[in-house]
């Protein structure tokens, strides 16, 4: 509405502050006036009343992926869960990504191109940009279309092309001046790994005088594997002086010092920086897992934070799961053994109240270790245990190794379950009191929160693979400075060591003190809106108070 001369900057500023204090979703309204015009989206907009105070934060993230128009990746699930948990709790939150082709626009609604072109600089001209507005999941989303860079994001796949940094950087460039031209004095502008890294040098070489004075930059990391090197040269490209940026302090690469790393500079330039990881502590991630960028995280040290991944609550909920017979919680577990009957008996499986049910759960683009499983089976075969097989994805391609284990040892206790089923799916970790996982540490597996959640205790395939053999997985990780996150230290001391027949002697052993460990772990808010959201709570209120 801004940039179609509707409004006024100053207007939609105090609009942006009626939406986020106000009491009633704008995501419950905008589902019932998505249809109308701008002139009349306008009047509802200004009909808004200002409800009981709420302390909110605008927060526009700068990203390359959003579930569900870029469906896969650690990053893609993280923006569309963080900014939905924030939402929940009344904060203002804007995604702005590249138009790529390959974009799922089902889920947006809304969508509809602004009727406005917004130039933005990059290799000593103005280009012009195609601007498309929606809404997914309640979260206002922005795309930035290049007009005459229409091949930067043509491409078949997100990553893995030798002008990654131009395409991203220019996106970087133009999603600045796009927010200027709006006028959008955001809290907070969140980054995301390399890709985004550049609008810090950015924002304070050039942008922040420009009506961003009162905004801060938060920079999420996802990982050290990929830092985005390049030629200095090349940062000239989107209005930055290489001369200026190409220092240690600055972006000159720890390694090759010819260089000039992106990453480094969006830990340099950022004000907090937020590393995603739900196992490792933040003292091993510097010191082990850190590529070369040791040196530059223990100078910047106080701004680093630990959070972890989590668990989308409207899915994955069993007090609330409608695909259950019978719903259960942490305080009354007494739906889960009813679970437990629904599904032995829908799969065929003998329903004995003395049998341990594992449920082996693999995900796509994961193949089963054939060997790794007829040992396990193999193992359990001493006891009485029933195994499920099945997998989490209607794209899921399945390898030949469940089947051909249930050939092999044509054992009524083992059951492969050839298609994906939503509904058996749930019931399968609902009713399981083991769930088998490939590992603990890979952030898109949502598999060892889901059983948490679930009543069933995560146990790791091979838990030698879980643990890097160069850094010693042990309770020495749980430091006494708060370093590690809460889901790590519950993974650490109960199961991050534990084979699935330690388990089964546990629960046959000692059946009482097993149920008051698994309803602890129950008890754990494994969600976005747990202990992730308060990390980037924290985070944005300490930045803002600069």
């Amino acid at each position: 509405m801004v940039l179609s001369s509707m409004i006024s900057a100053g207007e939609a500023s105090e609009l942006r502050s009626l939406v986020m204090n106000h009491k009633v979703s704008l995501a419950d309204v905008f589902n019932i006036i998505s249809h109308k015009k701008d002139p009349e989206l306008l009047g509802e907009l200004r009909r808004f009343s200002d409800g009981h105070k709420k302390n909110g934060f605008h927060i526009v993230h700068i990203c390359t992926e959003m579930t569900p128009l870029v469906p896969r990746g650690s990053v893609a699930s993280y923006v569309t869960g963080i900014s939905r948990a924030l939402q929940r709790k009344g904060h203002l939150v804007e995604v702005i990504l590249p138009k790529y082709a390959s974009l799922n626009l089902d889920e947006v609604q809304g969508l509809h191109e602004v009727n406005v072109e917004v130039t933005s600089y990059f290799n000593g001209q103005l280009h012009g940009n195609r601007i498309w507005t929606g809404v997914v999941f309640g979260i206002g989303v922005t795309l930035i279309e290049p007009k005459y860079y229409s091949s930067f994001f043509s491409h078949e796949m997100i990553y893995g092309y030798p002008d990654d940094f131009e395409r991203f950087s220019y996106f970087c460039r133009a999603s600045l001046d796009y927010i200027v031209k709006c006028g959008k004095q955001p809290d907070v502008l969140h980054l995301h790994n390399w890709e985004t890294a550049i609008v810090g040098p950015l924002f304070w070489d050039t942008f922040v005088k420009q009506g961003l004075e009162g905004t801060r930059i938060l920079f999420t990391c996802h990982g050290f594997n990929s830092q985005g090197i390049e030629q200095p040269d090349k940062l000239a490209l989107c209005g930055l002086d290489p001369l200026r940026l190409h220092r240690p302090d600055r972006l000159q690469d720890n390694t090759n010092t010819q260089l000039v790393n992106i990453l480094k500079g969006g830990v340099v330039y950022s004000n907090r920086v937020v590393i995603m990881s739900s196992i490792y502590p933040k003292h091993v991630i510097v010191h082990n897992l850190s590529h070369e960028l040791e040196p530059t995280l223990n100078v910047h040290r106080d701004k680093l934070v630990i959070a972890p991944y989590g668990l989308d609550k409207s899915t994955w909920d069993p007090s609330t799961d409608y695909f259950l017979p019978e719903n259960f919680n942490a305080e009354n577990m007494n739906g889960k053994a009813f679970c437990k009957a629904a599904l032995l008996q829908k799969l065929g499986l003998s329903e004995h109240s003395s049998t341990i049910l594992v449920g082996c759960i693999f995900s796509e683009g994961r193949d089963l270790d054939r060997k790794r499983v007829k040992e396990v089976i193999l193992n359990a075969k001493q006891y009485d245990v029933q195994f499920i097989f099945m997998g989490t994805s209607e794209r899921l391609i399945m390898n030949q190794a469940p089947e051909s284990l249930q050939m092999e040892f044509k054992d009524d206790n083992l059951k492969f379950v050839p298609t994906y089923d939503e509904a058996l799916l749930h019931l399968v970790f609902a009713g399981s009191d083991i769930i088998l996982c490939q590992s603990f540490l890979d952030p898109t597996d949502e598999i060892p929160l889901i059983a948490l959640r679930y009543g069933a205790a995560p146990i790791a395939l091979a838990p030698d693979a879980s643990s890097n053999r160069s850094i010693p997985f042990d309770r020495s990780f749980i430091n006494q400075d708060h370093e590690a996150t809460k889901y790590s230290e519950l993974i650490n001391s109960s199961f991050v060591n534990m084979s699935i027949s330690l388990a089964i002697d546990e629960i046959r052993t000692n059946p009482a003190m097993w149920k008051r460990k698994i309803m602890q772990a129950m008890a754990h808010d494994l969600s976005w809106d747990g202990e992730c959201y308060d990390v980037h709570v924290e985070a944005y209120s300490a930045i803002k108070n600069m």
